[in-house]
């Protein structure tokens, strides 16, 4: 699943570049829990919160039902 994730991730990286972030996969638990860190730009970010819930996990859990939740680490 780790590997899903991450082709996922490589799809929506591009649009985290455009603002000056980034996002790295840290781990996916076998309960489907996917730990990121943001980077760059989306690290101090106040809206962090909302492009990891609204954005990064929505689209993941459209792509692939079994991720649960996404956190940030």
């Amino acid at each position: 699943m780790r590997d899903k994730v991450a082709a996922a991730l490589d799809k929506i990286r591009p649009a985290l570049q455009a603002d000056g972030g980034d996002v790295e996969l840290v781990e996916v638990t076998d309960d489907g829990v996917v730990k990121l860190k943001l980077k760059g730009a989306c690290a101090g970010c106040p809206m962090s919160t909302m492009t990891l819930k609204n954005g990064i996990e929505r689209f993941l859990k459209e792509q692939m039902p079994e991720v649960k939740e996404v956190v940030g680490v």
